[in-house]
C-alpha cells in the first residue's frame, strides 16, 4: 500500500471513530481512548485537505447511520456501562484481527469492530519468501518440502540480484520479472494450497478465511468517493453482531455466514501473470495479486488479497451521501 493510501486509510479510521462517537453520544456516554493509533489517525485526517476531510466525514456519517439500525447497543442508555471507542494498532491486523475501530461496553462484554476501507477492498497484504512458511502462519500446518524446493531458488536468485549493487537495482530493470519470478512463485503457492487441502480435508478453506478476516466478527466499511456511497457489510461468522439491547432488537437482522470447506477452483486469472484466484463453496472467492512491495529488488514478494465474492446471505447496506 502506498504512503498516500496508508495516510488516507488512517484518516478514514479517525473519521469513522469520530462519526460513531458523535452519533452514540446523543443517547449514551462515550469515552475515546486517546492512544498512539488515535493520534496517528487524527494527524492523518487533519493533514488532509478540507475537501478530502469533508468526503471522509460524509462517508463515515453514512456508515454510522447504517450501524445505528444494526446495533441497538449503540443507542441504549446505561449509566453504569458506557461505550468505549478505540483504534487498534497495525500489529493487530498482522496477528489476525482486521478490525480498525473497536466499540465496547466493558460491563456487559458487548463489542463490535469496524474494518475501514477508503476506496479499496483489500483484506490482507501477506509476504512470501524463501523462509516464510505460509502454511504454518496461515493454517498452523507446515508447507511441504516440495513447496520450498520450488520457491527457494527463485528467492535466492532475487537475493543475488539485490546484492549486485547498493542501493539494490530497480524492479523495472529486471528482465521479464513476471514470467521469471511472479508466475513460478504463484504456481508454487497454488500447488501447495491444493496439496495442503488434500492432506487436511475441509480445514484449509476454513483456515484461509479465518486467516484473512480473523476470528472476530466485524462490519466492513467501504467508502466510494466516486459514487458518493458507503457500503457496510456484516461479516458475521461467529454470530456476535446484531445483538439486541435490553430495550429492543435491531431494526435490521444480519444472517450468520458459513465458513467454506471446499476449494472449487485454484488457478490463474485468465490473461494474467500476476493474479491467482481461489473459489470456494458457500459463495467465497478470493484473488491473490503478487507484486514487488518496493521499487527496489528484495528477496520477497507481497500479496494484495481481495475478497471478490462473498456468500449470498451476507447483509450489505449501501448508504448514499
Amino acid at each position: 500500500m502506498s504512503g498516500i493510501q496508508s495516510q488516507n486509510g488512517k484518516a478514514f479510521e479517525y473519521a469513522c471513530l469520530s462519526a460513531l462517537a458523535q452519533m452514540a453520544t446523543n443517547a449514551q456516554a462515550v469515552h475515546i481512548a486517546e492512544n498512539a493509533p488515535y493520534f496517528t489517525a487524527q494527524n492523518a485526517f487533519f493533514s488532509s485537505d478540507d475537501a478530502v476531510q469533508a468526503q471522509m466525514h460524509s462517508a463515515a456519517v453514512a456508515a454510522g447511520k447504517a450501524l445505528m439500525r444494526l446495533e441497538p447497543q449503540l443507542t441504549y442508555v446505561d449509566t453504569s456501562d458506557s461505550i468505549f471507542l478505540s483504534l487498534q494498532t497495525d500489529a493487530m491486523g498482522i496477528s489476525g484481527d482486521v478490525r480498525d475501530v473497536l466499540c465496547v461496553r466493558k460491563q456487559s462484554g458487548w463489542q463490535i469492530g469496524l474494518s475501514c476501507k477508503h476506496n479499496h477492498h483489500a483484506v490482507k497484504h501477506s509476504r512470501l519468501s524463501a523462509s516464510i512458511d505460509f502454511g504454518a502462519k496461515w493454517f498452523s500446518v507446515p508447507c511441504s518440502n516440495a513447496y520450498f524446493d520450488a520457491v527457494r531458488p527463485l528467492f535466492l536468485a532475487l537475493e543475488d540480484i539485490r546484492k549486485t549493487s547498493i542501493p539494490a537495482p530497480l524492479w523495472g530493470n529486471v528482465f521479464q520479472k513476471e514470467e521469471t519470478y511472479y508466475l513460478p512463485v504463484l504456481h508454487a503457492f497454488m500447488d501447495e494450497l491444493v496439496r495442503l487441502d488434500v492432506a487436511y480435508p475441509k480445514t484449509i478453506p476454513t483456515g484461509l478465511i479465518r486467516y484473512l478476516i480473523g476470528a472476530n466478527d466485524f462490519y466492513k466499511i467501504i467508502a466510494d468517493n466516486v459514487r458518493r456511497i458507503t457500503r457496510v457489510e456484516a461479516i458475521n461468522l461467529e454470530g456476535k453482531l446484531n445483538q439486541p439491547s435490553p430495550a429492543r432488537s435491531a431494526i435490521v437482522n444480519t444472517p450468520r455466514l458459513k465458513y467454506p470447506t471446499r476449494f472449487f477452483h485454484v488457478g490463474m486469472r485468465p490473461d494474467s501473470t500476476t493474479t491467482a484466484e481461489v473459489v470456494c463453496d458457500e459463495g467465497w472467492a478470493l484473488s491473490f495479486r503478487i507484486h514487488s512491495a518496493s521499487s527496489r529488488v528484495e528477496a520477497s514478494l507481497k500479496f494484495d488479497i481481495n475478497l471478490i465474492s462473498l456468500p449470498k446471505t451476507i447483509y450489505a447496506q449501501v448508504e448514499p451521501w
